[in-house]
């Protein structure tokens, strides 16, 4: 490539970044899924419009991929344990049971009314059975429902790409259906969880003892460390994307140094990818041909929007006792974006004979039902009486003071908290922790035991390195319970 058409190049890069960026802000004013923009934006640069050629399927999936991991890492690093914790089982059962009950539903549904042969019809029913993580963290982050579906709808759009990939490479590849087959699912979902564990714990083990010399260091090797992840699980033939998942899970959640740096660079790097992996998803796309996609693209997203992913819901969540209500918000918030439209390459670089008309459809499909599902999420949750009017968790984060052996711990009191109107003396910090400045209304002082705590306020706490934890669990509890909340871990 010569020096001007590099330049080129990077200056399309840096503008279409640049007008992502400011399509959020566009998103947010009119209601529309930032999703929806990026496309557009693919679409205007493509050959229908700025006339640029791209047509390479195998570039697009694994550039694709590449996005999809990332997304992955920005979504295990930034959901809080805690939160999801009451959330796994029916997590687990979205991301198994209600895949299968999706894929079987949508395969007859489509066998009937398309005249489709079996495996084709199954085919197209897996490609659709996956939610987005891209779509579930950008949009229901901001829609305020209770944790328990919050966290149930996060599990599930980072878990359920793993046994969703498997389903399609079986049945776009043509091998036969045995009965060693659930054996080799079995092994890929074991196998890549227990390798994103490990990865995440030993990362977590070596970031704490590693004293980089710049801060900046400290998002970079979580970052590595989960695409690691992804190659270590692909490489022993297990889920890469199920490993990947699991270890920024696992990282998110430990006592990680510079942990709220490295949640921030994680959420940029996950905006960079949703860009990029729209952006070219769009300029993939030919409308010339969408025209013909629109009819079935239309029946089959009526039979998993209707039928499918509501039978899914039902039969995943039964078990664990949710109210209609829950159950018919699930049903709603099965939000498709990027990962079908992947699903669809893959299965089209296998060579499943459908696998043409398949991509055209998904992305007529996605286009509709990120316009009827993600600008309505929002009022559904209202209607169906799920939404929480809650508030902001306290912001703790922490930096090693190495030479010392202690931690540097920096509170942010969020509007309200409960830790406001409770005096320093009686957020009783253990021994080995003391307050050592409050800054408020961008003011810095030193307090004493007559400091009282106001909303917005930030603390820095100088803890000893085995103090650290407690001290962390004891802010929260306050933080939750109020000055007279228990002491124990985690309030």
């Amino acid at each position: 490539m010569e020096l001007g058409e590099l330049e080129v190049l990077l200056g399309v890069v840096a503008t279409v970044v640049l007008l992502g960026v400011l399509a959020v802000r566009v998103s947010v004013r009119v209601g529309l899924p930032s999703l929806l923009l990026y496309l557009g934006i693919g679409v205007l640069l493509g050959e229908s419009v700025l006339g640029i050629e791209f047509s390479d399927a195998p570039l697009t999936e694994s550039i694709g991929l590449a996005a999809l991991v990332l997304i992955l890492v920005e979504g295990g690093l930034t959901t809080r344990w805690d939160s999801v914790r009451p959330s796994l089982g029916i997590g687990l059962a979205l991301s198994t049971v209600a895949v299968l009950v999706s894929i079987s539903v949508v395969g007859v549904a489509l066998h009937l009314l398309l005249d489709m042969e079996w495996r084709t019809a199954f085919l197209w029913g897996a490609v659709l059975s996956s939610t987005d993580a891209a779509a579930v963290f950008s949009v229901l982050r901001g829609v305020g429902v209770s944790r328990r579906l919050s966290g149930a709808l996060e599990l599930e759009s980072g878990m359920n790409d793993a046994p969703v990939v498997l389903a399609v490479v079986l049945l776009a590849s043509g091998d036969p259906i045995t009965w060693l087959t659930p054996l080799r699912v079995v092994y890929e979902l074991g196998a890549g969880a227990a390798i994103g564990a490990l990865l995440g714990l030993g990362g977590a083990w070596a970031l704490r003892r590693a004293a980089l010399p710049s801060t900046g260091l400290y998002p970079l090797a979580a970052i590595a460390v989960c695409v690691l992840a992804y190659s270590g699980g692909q490489l022993a033939h297990a889920s890469g994307l199920l490993a990947t998942y699991v270890c920024a899970l696992v990282l998110g959640n430990s006592d990680l140094p510079h942990r709220g740096g490295v949640r921030s660079f994680a959420e940029g790097t996950g905006w960079l990818a949703q860009i990029g992996l729209f952006v070219l998803l769009g300029l993939y796309a030919s409308p010339g041909r969408l025209v013909d996609a629109i009819v079935p693209a239309l029946i089959a997203g009526a039979v998993l929007l209707l039928v499918a992913r509501p039978l899914s819901v039902i039969a995943a969540a039964t078990p664990f006792r949710m109210s209609w209500r829950e159950q018919a918000f699930l049903s709603w918030s099965g939000l498709r974006g990027a990962v079908p439209i992947v699903l669809a390459l893959i299965a089209l670089i296998e060579g499943a004979p459908s696998a043409p008309a398949l991509v055209d459809v998904v992305f007529v499909l996605v286009v509709v039902l990120t316009l009827l599902q993600g600008t309505t999420l929002p009022l559904a949750a209202r209607l169906l009486r799920v939404t929480q009017l809650g508030r902001r968790d306290v912001e703790v984060d922490a930096a090693p003071l190495d030479e010392l052996g202690a931690d540097l711990i920096q509170v942010r009191v969020p509007v309200g908290s409960r830790l406001r109107g409770v005096y320093l003396r009686e957020l009783r910090l253990p021994r080995g922790a003391t307050v050592s400045l409050v800054v408020r209304d961008e003011e810095a002082f030193t307090p004493d035991g007559e400091t009282r705590l106001r909303e917005r306020d930030q603390l820095l706490v100088v803890a000893t390195a085995g103090a650290r934890r407690a001290t962390e669990d004891r802010i929260r509890a306050v933080d939750a319970a109020g000055r007279l909340a228990r002491w124990r871990r985690g309030g």
